[in-house]
């Protein structure tokens, strides 16, 4: 009997209609006003009754359209009511907020002590110093070039990560340059090709060349180097990235949706419009380590010399490793490289992909910085980061673990005035940045927005350097691992210099034969990628 009791809304739902519709036909328009919504949800949950797909709504007519509101607003519930200030994710209440009130120039300062538990294993800090220095009150820059590049770029330490104009709307692309500008620190492009909006601002550049070489490719989806040629000699492109892999889907190409792929989009890309866009999963311009250097010294000639370097999540060590034989054959040098982690980013993946696929930052970042250094291949070559980066100390932690500057994509996002909606793949973005609905872009002004993305920039790399001046520190250059402490256990406290393997100058091409390499040193081929398995069979 009880089982019937699904059916009660339905029930009631259609007698209501029938008699609101007997009432209404004595010419009562508030009668009329209640019977047509009322037999439209009557039809609605007979329908329902039959619904050829849906075994939901077959079985309870209008009671499951109460579950589909409910999974609809879950993720506000669950952000605004639910979540504490500290473990929410992708990040958290207090890492929103902070990156909120630096973009809005308000107060950043907390009162009653710290949220967090400092006895969980995994709690992280710095050491000060009792003679701590004065903050140096300008930013700090990092040149980028090597002795092949012409034109070196002097990056800030925190600049824009890679976020393509489609996935971001014309507006949030122009805000996020014009910040740039303000600023003086760097504004990647993201694989999405160099469009009016990134240059229009006037801040500077770095382009990011994909798979799918959007911006320079031709009709069949090659590398064009005219194209290329062309728009490199841009004065506002600085330097130009090669992206191998991102952190947020590692050895898949990215997918634009048919719904954002607008005309204006497509022309930018050089594919066809209102179709969906999948970018190969890997280049076709290389297949080698050596191939991949090649082509990075092709694109430097191509583009006046400028620095260019290449971006990837790792995967295989040993493949990193090919790079750097490779390196070492050819003499070939990136002028820099960017480790993304596997944490995922602002790109929509696959949900195997965020959780499960790609080396997270730390780990990457550390293995990178390490290999450079035992192939002798460190003072040379420039390594940037990118990977959930909100506050001074997640600069100093990942400048500590091996990175030369930072970018951030997310936190520019939140002082764009993203909220963490989680739904950027959607084109439903509530707050106009990654959707390409115009009646949802024009509530983002960039004239605004621009002012709020220059203003956490400075914010955060002004508090770095009072976090590094609290240290001792005259610069960056002189953070070490052992600075960095974090609580491996209840009683155990130990510094990154003694968690993680520190690698002695040229130590792999002496012939060091330390177990943190395995045989991933061996098994590196300068003219093979992929795994042991496949490079046996090769």
């Amino acid at each position: 009997m009880l089982s019937f009791l699904r059916y009660v809304p339905l029930v009631i739902v259609v007698a209501t209609a029938f008699a609101t519709g007997y009432y209404s036909t004595a010419g009562s328009l508030l009668w009329l006003g209640a019977a047509i919504p009322l037999s439209a949800l009557a039809i609605l949950g007979c329908y329902n009754l039959f619904h050829p797909t849906n075994n939901l709504l077959r079985i309870y007519p209008l009671l499951a359209y109460g579950r589909f509101f409910s999974e609809e607003i879950r993720p506000e519930i669950h952000q605004y009511f639910v979540e504490d200030d500290t473990h929410g994710s992708p990040l958290s209440f207090n890492d929103r907020q902070m990156v909120y009130e630096r973009a809005a120039k308000e107060h950043q300062e907390k009162s009653f002590g710290t949220e967090l538990d400092v006895y969980a294993s995994g709690y992280e800090w710095l050491n000060h110093t009792i003679a701590p220095k004065d903050a140096n009150p300008e930013q700090f820059r990092i040149t980028i070039g090597g002795a092949a590049c012409k034109h070196p770029y002097d990056m800030a330490l925190l600049n824009v990560s890679s976020m393509s104009f489609g996935s971001l709307s014309a507006n949030a692309v122009l805000a996020l340059n014009g910040g740039a500008k303000l600023g003086a620190f760097a504004h990647a492009t993201g694989e999405g090709g160099l469009s009016q909006y990134h240059l229009r601002p006037g801040g500077d550049l770095v382009w990011e060349i994909g798979t799918a070489y959007f911006g320079c490719r031709t009709e069949d989806g090659r590398f064009d180097p005219e194209q290329f040629a062309e728009k490199a000699a841009e004065q506002a492109v600085k330097c130009v990235t090669v992206k191998l892999s991102q952190g947020a889907k590692p050895g898949l190409g990215g997918v634009m949706p048919a719904s954002k792929m607008t005309e204006e989009i497509a022309k930018v890309r050089g594919v066809p419009a209102h179709q969906k866009c999948v970018s190969p999963p890997g280049h076709t311009e290389f297949n080698t380590p050596i191939g991949l250097l090649q082509f990075l010294e092709q694109l430097r000639e191509l583009c006046g010399w400028k620095p260019v370097g290449f971006k990837l999540c790792i995967g295989h060590r040993s493949e990193f490793l090919a790079i750097c034989k490779a390196m070492l054959e050819t003499n070939i040098l990136p002028d820099y490289i960017i480790v993304d982690g596997g944490e995922g980013g602002t790109g929509a993946a696959p949900l195997e992909f965020e959780d499960h696929v790609g080396v997270p930052l730390t780990e990457g970042l550390h293995f990178v910085n390490q290999s450079l250094i035992a192939c002798g291949l460190r003072d040379a070559i420039k390594v940037g980061c990118s990977g959930k980066i909100t506050s001074a100390f997640g600069m100093a932690k990942r400048i500590i673990q091996g990175a030369d500057y930072c970018n951030s994509a997310r936190a520019m996002m939140l002082a764009l005035g993203c909220i963490q909606a989680q739904r950027c793949e959607t084109n439903r973005c509530p707050t106009g940045i990654t959707t390409q609905d115009p009646s949802r872009t024009r509530g983002l002004q960039p004239d605004v927005k621009k002012h709020r993305v220059r203003n956490f920039q400075h914010a955060t790399v002004m508090e770095f350097n009072r976090l590094i001046a609290s240290m001792g520190l005259d610069g960056p250059e002189q953070l070490h691992p052992s600075m960095l402490m974090r609580r491996v256990g209840p009683t155990t406290v130990k510094s990154y210099e003694d968690i993680y393997y520190q690698a002695e100058p040229n130590e792999l091409v002496d012939g060091c034969d330390a177990s943190f390499w395995g045989r991933d040193w061996t098994d590196a081929r300068s003219d093979c990628f992929g795994p042991r398995t496949i490079k046996a069979n090769a």
